[in-house]
C-alpha cells in the first residue's frame, strides 16, 4: 500500500486537495500522545494500488515550536510517507518556499502541488513551473484543488516519484562558516542519526535543535556544536539559528524573483476591499454579531422544520416496524422492549437531532470555507486582550460551538500554557451543538414564532460568561499579559458544495459516532426501567408506576431548593442523565 503525506501552510488548500483525493473515505482521530487531529483518507490509484492520504497539520515551519510542527516532523522522520505533497499558494510563493526548503533539506520525496492558479493568474502572476522544478529539483504541478483541475496530473507525478526512488537533486549551499561546522559535526552524530539526512541533522544541531536525536548529544558534540554557534555569531554578528533562517528566506526570495513574473500595476483586490467593512473598527463586531444571528435563525428555523420527519421516519422504522418485526418472529417482550423501545427509541432521539446538527455545521463550514473565520478573530482581538487572551484565542471558542471537545483541542495553536489554560477554563460557557436541541426545543415550546432569539440570547450569554470568566482569571490564578497576535488571513473564496459538503459530512459522522453512541445507551436504560413496572411486569405503561420512577422520586429531594417537587421526577431524571449528553434530557 502506498502512503502519501500532504503538507504545508495554513489557508494553502491542504483541506480541499484533501478532500478531492479521499472524497468521503476519511476518518478522524488523534495523534498518538497528543491532543492534534488526524486525518486519513484513501483513493485507488488502480484496481491493486490504493493509496492512504495523510493531512499534516498546518504549518508555516519544520522548527518545533508547536505541536502541529512537532507531529509533523516527527511523522515526516519516520519515513512512513512513500511521499509528500508539498502543497504552495501561487498567489504568495516566497513565503510558502521556506517550508519547502526545509522539506527538501530534510531529503524526503517531494511533489510540489502549486494551488491556486486561478486566483494568481486573476492578480497577473504567472509562473515559470519548468525552471521552479529546476531549481528545486522536484516535480511541480499547477493545480486548482476547490476544482480538480490538475489533480490527475499531480497523482501521476506522486506515482513517479515513488516508482523511481526519487529524493530530488536539491542542495542549499550555506555560506562557507556554516558548511564547515556541518563537515565537522556530522562525523560526530550518533550512531542513530545515520538512519536520517545527516547533512538536515548537523544543520539542526548548529540551530540549536536538539530534539532531532533520539538521545541527547554527547559532552563533546555539545561542546563542538557551541564552539561552531559562537564562532558564525562572531563572524555574522548573528545567532546561527537567525542565520540559517535567513539564509533560507534568502534562497526562497531569489527562486521567487527567477520564476515569478507580475503583470501590470499591484491594485487592491476584492478581499482587500472587503475587509475594510468586514474588519472595520466599529462595523466589524456587529457584522459578526449578525453572522451569528443568522447562524442561529438558519439552524432553526431551517434545520427545525425536518425534526418532525426525521423523528417520524426514525419511529415507524426503528421503533413500531422493529417491534412488528421482532414480535412476529416470536421473541419474548423482554427483548422486544429492550430492542425496539430501548435501541430503536435511542436511534429515534439521534435521528431528530440530525436535521439541527447539519444545519450548524453547515454554515460553520460555510464561514471557514470563506475565509470569515479568521476575520471574526481579528474582530474580536481588542475584547479578549481585556482577559489577557490573543484574538485567535477566540478562534477555538467559535469551534465550541460545534463541540467544546475540538475546541478544547484547538488551544494547541496558543502559544504560551497559560493561554491555552485560559481558553479552556472559558470553553464550557460556548453552547455546544449538544445543547442546541434542548435549546430548540424549549424555544418551540414556549417562544413558537421568534425562538431564534432567544437561542441566540442564550449563546450571547455564554460568550458574556465566557469573557466574565477569563476576568476572574486573569486576576487570580491565570494573570498574565497576552502574547503578540500575528494572522494570515485567507483571501476570500466561493465555497463549493462538495468542500461544504464534505466538511459537514465528517463533523455530523463524528456526532452520530460519538454522543450517539451514548445517547442510545442512555435512552435504552431509560426506556427499559420507565417499562418495568415496580410489580415485575413488562410494558409497563404507567411510567408513575415504574421503576424509572422510583429512582427519580428517591433523587427528587436534593433538588427541592431548586423547586422541583416529588412529582416532577422526570426533571431530576433529566438532570442526571443530561450530565453524561446534554441531548439525553430531550430524550
Amino acid at each position: 500500500m502506498t502512503t502519501l503525506a500532504i503538507a504545508g501552510n495554513p489557508n494553502c488548500g491542504k483541506s480541499a486537495l484533501f478532500n478531492n483525493l479521499t472524497g468521503i473515505r476519511q476518518t478522524t482521530g488523534n495523534w498518538p500522545g497528543v491532543t492534534v487531529e488526524r486525518k486519513l483518507g484513501s483513493f485507488n490509484l488502480s484496481p491493486e494500488n490504493k493509496v492512504t492520504v495523510i493531512d499534516l497539520p498546518g504549518i508555516y515551519t519544520l522548527d518545533a515550536m508547536s505541536l502541529d510542527e512537532q507531529v509533523t516532523r516527527s511523522y515526516l522522520l519516520s519515513r512512513e510517507a512513500d511521499v509528500v505533497i508539498n502543497v504552495l499558494d501561487a498567489a504568495n510563493l516566497e513565503r510558502n518556499l521556506y517550508l519547502t526548503v526545509q522539506l527538501l533539506e530534510m531529503g524526503v520525496p517531494v511533489v510540489l502541488a502549486l494551488n491556486m492558479m486561478d486566483i494568481a493568474q486573476k492578480r497577473g502572476i504567472s509562473i515559470e513551473i519548468d525552471l521552479l522544478s529546476k531549481k528545486l529539483g522536484c516535480p511541480v504541478i499547477c493545480i486548482v484543488a476547490v476544482t480538480g483541475k490538475g489533480i490527475n496530473d499531480l497523482k501521476q507525478a506522486a506515482l513517479q516519484v515513488i516508482e523511481d526512488h526519487s529524493r530530488g537533486g536539491f542542495s542549499l549551499t550555506m555560506d562557507a562558516e556554516v558548511e564547515t561546522a556541518i563537515a565537522d559535526i556530522r562525523p560526530h552524530l550518533p550512531e542513530e542519526s545515520h538512519t536520517y539526512n545527516t547533512y538536515w541533522i548537523a544543520l539542526k544541531l548548529l540551530e540549536g535543535d536538539t530534539s532531532v536525536c533520539r538521545q541527547q548529544p554527547d559532552a563533546e558534540l555539545s561542546l563542538r556544536i557551541q564552539k561552531w554557534q559562537q564562532h558564525i555569531q562572531n563572524i555574522t554578528t548573528e545567532s546561527a539559528d537567525i542565520y540559517i533562517a535567513d539564509s533560507r528566506f534568502g534562497h526562497a526570495h531569489t527562486i521567487t524573483q527567477l520564476v515569478v513574473k507580475v503583470k501590470g500595476k499591484v491594485h487592491k483586490y476584492l478581499s482587500d476591499r472587503i475587509d475594510q467593512v468586514v474588519l472595520h473598527h466599529y462595523f466589524g463586531v456587529p457584522i459578526f454579531m449578525l453572522v451569528m444571528y443568522l447562524m442561529f435563525m438558519f439552524t432553526i428555523n431551517f434545520g427545525g422544520a425536518f425534526i418532525d420527519f426525521f423523528d417520524g421516519v426514525a419511529g415507524a422504522i426503528f421503533v413500531d416496524g422493529l417491534a412488528s418485526i421482532l414480535t412476529s418472529i416470536g421473541l419474548p417482550d423482554l427483548a422486544v422492549l429492550i430492542l425496539a423501545q430501548g435501541l430503536g427509541g435511542g436511534i429515534q432521539v439521534v435521528a431528530t437531532f440530525i436535521p439541527i446538527i447539519t444545519c450548524l455545521y453547515l454554515f460553520l463550514s460555510f464561514l471557514e470555507d470563506s475565509g470569515y473565520m479568521a476575520r471574526a478573530a481579528f474582530v474580536m482581538d481588542r475584547f479578549m486582550r481585556a482577559i489577557g487572551l490573543p484574538g485567535k484565542a477566540f478562534v477555538p471558542m467559535i469551534v465550541g460551538f460545534g463541540c467544546n471537545v475540538p475546541a478544547v483541542m484547538a488551544t494547541r495553536t496558543l502559544e504560551s500554557e497559560r493561554e491555552r489554560k485560559l481558553t479552556i477554563l472559558m470553553n464550557p460557557f460556548m453552547s455546544c451543538g449538544a445543547r442546541l436541541p434542548v435549546y430548540v426545543l424549549f424555544a418551540a415550546a414556549f417562544f413558537p414564532s421568534n425562538g431564534q432569539n432567544l437561542v441566540f440570547a442564550l449563546y450571547l450569554i455564554g460568550i458574556l460568561m465566557a469573557i466574565a470568566t477569563g476576568l476572574v482569571m486573569k486576576h487570580s490564578l491565570l494573570s498574565g499579559e497576552s502574547s503578540g497576535f500575528l494572522m494570515e488571513m485567507p483571501t476570500y473564496h466561493v465555497p463549493t458544495l462538495k468542500g461544504i459538503g464534505l466538511r459537514t459530512w465528517d463533523r455530523v459522522k463524528l456526532f452520530i459516532r460519538d454522543a450517539g453512541r451514548i445517547i442510545i445507551i442512555m435512552v435504552l436504560a431509560l426506556n427499559v426501567l420507565n417499562s418495568i413496572g415496580t410489580d415485575g411486569s413488562i410494558g409497563n405503561e404507567d411510567s408513575e408506576n415504574s421503576v424509572l420512577s422510583v429512582v427519580g422520586k428517591s433523587l427528587t429531594p436534593l433538588f427541592e431548593p431548586m423547586g422541583i417537587e416529588k412529582e416532577n421526577w422526570p426533571a431530576t431524571v433529566g438532570i442526571f442523565t443530561g450530565i453524561l449528553a446534554k441531548e439525553v434530557v430531550v430524550g
